[in-house]
């Protein structure tokens, strides 16, 4: 009770905070991590002792789902606090104008830009994946600072390259790798929090976003070493995948580290998610969820989620709301003390944080636009009162899941439940109404 009373009395201080005593914020956003690719979560053959501390001091989330099954839709949505195709970003933004399916809006202030306005610094180190030119490159978008990737996936994580161009910048220029990018990506967040410690009266935001673990399952060869004499009876494919993981892991242990050596852990909130699940052909954990990356299913959803915040937040408790990744917005938001603009789709995290329940139920809605065989066509789901009404790609037919009876999704009630069919087709038509309104392409010169 006690706990409960302070951060409440906290949360509601923080609106009267200096700059220098607002608390720094930290999202770890990692690619494709599938959800039974925490050892948090209980899978017995990966070792992830780095994030699984961030839960361990502060609160695992066992229910949380990214904003969509691919990088764009997720990463747009963390960082305007409102879905996807609101802000024009439905399918993934690719370097060929042909296969790419998202713009987005320029008028949308992000996470950066709203926290900017109460005192910030503002920092993205690793992937950007929301546009590859100005007006949509990070410095154009809040962003006092950038060190990472412009576009969607690397070829290579020595040579960093998408289609023989490089994408690595640093703002604006173009910088050339000197290591494995989950290494190089660390020393330049390590860098940022060790200038940072030097600012005492400045708090910052930094966002560091991983390319790891998405494909290709690259991990250096010590690390698959470690992981072969460990698990000898393991096959060679999921041996590389757990590798990839787990050097990961240790890059965020640096980052860990370098809060504790700098003096900035005990004023941090640090939050540790991924984009979407696992890629099941490139043999990433989604257990004990269906299906994976690209999905709608919940193994293509349900994604590692833990936050950490000394003092804030009581070190070792659980939680199984079911919310979405761009919650993490009007939760740093009101964190901060900054004004949480009611348009937003995201919802603030707080009571969860100080261990209250969280008023009324709320529906969750997906989206995805895709090229290729999808044929520039998108698909939906909705959830809400523990029912799922999904398509799992343009061209399937709807199906409805009792999540709440059936987490598994294994009995497809849409022949029979007539009623909760329509009551959930009501709510999708809803949101694709809402979500059409936005262009999703380039505007014409």
């Amino acid at each position: 009770m006690k706990f409960t009373l302070w951060i409440l009395l906290f949360a509601t201080f923080c609106g009267s905070l200096t700059a220098a005593e607002k608390p720094h914020f930290l999202i770890i956003f990692t690619d494709d991590q599938g959800y039974g690719d925490l050892s948090a979560y209980g899978k017995t053959d990966i070792v992830t002792p780095n994030m699984d501390r961030i839960g361990k001091e502060g609160m695992l989330f066992t229910q949380m789902r990214a904003n969509c099954t691919v990088c764009t839709p997720s990463r747009a949505a963390l960082l305007t606090g409102k879905y996807a195709d609101r802000v024009g970003a439905p399918g993934v933004i690719r370097t060929d104008p042909d296969s790419s399916w998202g713009y987005l809006d320029p008028s949308v202030p992000t996470l950066a830009d709203e926290l900017k306005k109460v005192g910030y610094h503002t920092a993205l180190v690793g992937k950007w994946h929301l546009g590859l030119e100005s007006p949509n490159i990070p410095n154009d978008r809040g962003f006092d600072f950038f060190h990472g990737f412009l576009g969607d996936m690397m070829n290579d994580y020595y040579h960093c390259k998408r289609g023989g161009i490089q994408f690595l910048r640093k703002n604006k220029e173009v910088v050339e790798p000197t290591k494995h990018a989950t290494d190089m990506f660390t020393d330049w967040a390590n860098a940022y929090l060790k200038e940072r410690s030097q600012k005492p009266d400045e708090p910052f935001f930094l966002y560091l976003a991983y390319n790891a673990p998405h494909f290709p399952v690259q991990p250096p060869q010590e690390w698959v070493e470690k992981v072969r004499k460990r698990e000898p009876e393991m096959s060679k494919a999921r041996a590389r995948s757990v590798a990839f993981v787990e050097h990961l892991d240790a890059a965020i242990g640096r980052v860990l580290g370098a809060l504790d050596t700098y003096g900035l852990a005990n004023n941090t909130v640090v939050v540790f998610t991924s984009d979407n699940g696992g890629s099941l052909r490139h043999h990433q954990n989604n257990d004990p969820w269906r299906g994976g990356k690209q999905d709608h299913y919940d193994g293509g959803l349900k994604v590692p989620f833990a936050m950490r915040w000394p003092g804030g937040i009581k070190a070792g408790t659980t939680s199984d709301y079911q919310g979405l990744g761009f919650d993490i917005f009007p939760t740093f938001l009101e964190i901060a003390g900054a004004h949480v603009d009611e348009d937003l789709d995201g919802v603030s995290l707080m009571p969860v944080l100080k261990g209250e329940a969280m008023n009324g139920s709320r529906e969750l809605y997906f989206v995805r636009r895709e090229g290729g065989a999808k044929a520039g066509k998108a698909y939906q789901a909705i959830i809400a009162d523990g029912w799922k009404l999904m398509q799992n790609d343009p061209f399937s037919p709807l199906e409805l899941y009792h999540i709440k009876e059936d987490p598994q999704e294994t009995n497809n009630l849409v022949s029979t439940e007539k009623e909760k069919l329509k009551q959930l087709s009501d709510r999708l038509r809803y949101h694709i109404q809402r979500g059409g309104s936005t262009p999703w392409q380039k505007p014409s010169p």
